[in-house]
């Protein structure tokens, strides 16, 4: 993979080497923050750690470096990459550097809509002061599709709240069951939370069928990707009332003004933010220093990415 002259990495900051406490031995760097300007080096570069929100236009430069091998991102979802990976080179993802800050974020979006506090919210901002009773976790079943290391980050945060969790993977394993199993899971789940990356397998997994199996006044949490919930079939339940929402992720993304999901009721939207803090860089600077140093070595590579996009 790697040859004793010096390894050439594209970070994405001017402050990342200094941050990370160095480089690797045996690397130099240059940086590369996705805009139009590429660094003199783009003959030399085997290691690109892709910029957060580089835009998609930027992506067809990766099949134009002669010498790379690795594309290392900051993010879990790898859909936006992987067609512009060329043959030849490794892709891989952070798994596991978001996990904190993302099962914050569905705790938080599950307990505000449980005790009501959007409703709450709106009634301080119209002087309005109207008590009503709100609900307890405790009791309630969680299903949690696509179990990986968030799932798992999620359950542990929801286990002193006295739920039950059940879990749904790709495939079937001890204590989680596969994706086929969900119409007999749907219709006793009170919170159903979606995790799972975006394939083929996946966008429009929320269709109108699964959310019609979904039992009344359930929630639904998607912290995965606005492709996989049907966007329509999602507006319908939320009109009639039957079922409530958080929304991290949105199909289309960013919302246009004037999009209905604006103003649906019983949703909690927030901006594409879940793994959004002020730790997520910092964990992920850790991350790719650890990736580095494992290329350097010609060690196996953490979270390599398939062609299925996990």
């Amino acid at each position: 993979m790697t040859t004793a002259s010096t390894i050439t990495v594209w970070l994405p900051g001017p402050g990342w080497i200094e941050a990370m406490g160095g480089l690797p031995d045996g690397m130099t760097a240059g940086i590369w923050t996705g805009g139009e300007q590429l660094p003199d080096s783009a003959g030399e570069v085997e290691v690109v750690v892709l910029p957060f929100g580089v835009p998609g236009s930027r992506l067809p430069v990766l099949a134009k470096l002669p010498r790379l091998r690795l594309i290392q991102l900051m993010s879990a979802g790898a859909e936006r990459v992987i067609p512009h990976v060329p043959a030849g080179v490794t892709l891989c993802n952070a798994r596991g550097a978001h996990d904190p800050a993302v099962a914050e974020w569905i705790m938080a979006v599950i307990l505000a809509q449980a005790r009501l506090l959007p409703t709450f919210a709106r009634q301080q901002q119209a002087g309005t002061w109207a008590p009503a009773a709100s609900e307890p976790l405790a009791g309630q079943t969680v299903l949690i599709v696509g179990y990986g290391s968030i799932g798992e980050t999620v359950e542990h945060l929801l286990t002193p709240f006295g739920v039950t969790v059940e879990r749904v993977a790709r495939q079937a394993r001890p204590g989680v069951s596969g994706i086929d199993d969900l119409p007999a899971l749907l219709p006793r789940a009170d919170i159903v939370i979606l995790l799972v990356p975006v394939t083929p397998a996946t966008i429009g997994l929320a269709d109108a069928r699964f959310l019609g199996l979904m039992r009344d006044h359930a929630l639904l949490v998607n912290a995965a990707r606005g492709s996989i919930v049907d966007t329509g079939a999602l507006l319908a339940e939320l009109t009639a009332g039957r079922l409530r929402a958080a929304l991290d992720v949105t199909d289309p993304e960013p919302l246009p003004p004037g999009h209905p999901l604006w103003s649906a009721p019983g949703l909690l939207l927030t901006p594409h933010v879940a793994g959004l803090s002020t730790q997520t860089i910092p964990r992920a600077r850790g991350m790719v220093w650890d990736q580095l140093a494992r290329y350097a070595a010609g060690e196996p590579l953490l979270n390599v990415v398939g062609a299925q996009g996990y």
